[in-house]
């Protein structure tokens, strides 16, 4: 399989290091929407980060999409989401409150590199940071006791998503909440990072 995208992009690297953690070979292809993009567009011309090609030639966007067809070729020992459905509820609600936060933050990033700050909506963009620490927040009281993984004794889906979009926010976003507002996110980061599957994906 391929994976076309860069390592910034919080999307990205949650799939490649689900990838690693599901045990399922694949080769990246670190191309950005923004500078490569006519080669971005020869593999997907809708230029969509990510993209992964499967072993089949078949062209995939759309992290959770693909994480939903990648799952299913991995061992059932290695699936990333919890058997019991009360808890794939829990974490599906923890993944959705990653990935709005993870949303936000790409919002605001886009709107200081695109946009020329003359024509800046200042209102929206407060509102964005409103409803990406409103998230963060709500991801941090989520979060167990240190030492421990959200739902067991491994890194699942949850904990991946969770990890990779904090580490975004806090390299992407000078007004990310501070480590000591967020001991719990900061903590489940530092042991997530330290994993061979994350050190192996660098942000980047």
């Amino acid at each position: 399989m391929r994976l076309i995208g860069m390592m910034d992009s919080p999307y990205v690297r949650r799939l490649a290091v689900s990838l690693r953690l599901l045990d399922l070979p694949f080769t990246h292809e670190p191309l950005s929407v923004f500078r490569h993009f006519e080669a971005f567009a020869r593999v997907n011309p809708v230029v969509k980060a990510p993209t992964l090609v499967t072993d089949e030639g078949v062209v995939l966007m759309d992290s959770t999409l693909i994480l939903e067809y990648v799952e299913r070729l991995a061992a059932p020992g290695l699936r990333l989401a919890p058997e019991d459905l009360g808890a794939y509820a829990q974490a599906q609600k923890v993944i959705g409150l990653a990935l709005a936060a993870a949303e936000k933050a790409v919002q605001i990033v886009y709107e200081r590199m695109l946009r020329p700050e003359a024509i800046r909506h200042q209102p929206w963009i407060d509102r964005v940071q409103g409803q990406m620490a409103q998230a963060l927040a709500l991801l941090e009281a989520e979060i167990g006791p240190q030492g421990a993984w959200l739902f067991g004794e491994r890194p699942l889906q949850a904990d991946i998503t969770t990890a990779v979009v904090w580490r975004f926010v806090r390299e992407m976003l000078p007004e990310a909440p501070p480590e000591a507002d967020t001991p719990k996110l900061t903590a489940l980061s530092a042991r997530a990072e330290a994993l061979p599957a994350f050190r192996a994906c660098p942000f980047s």
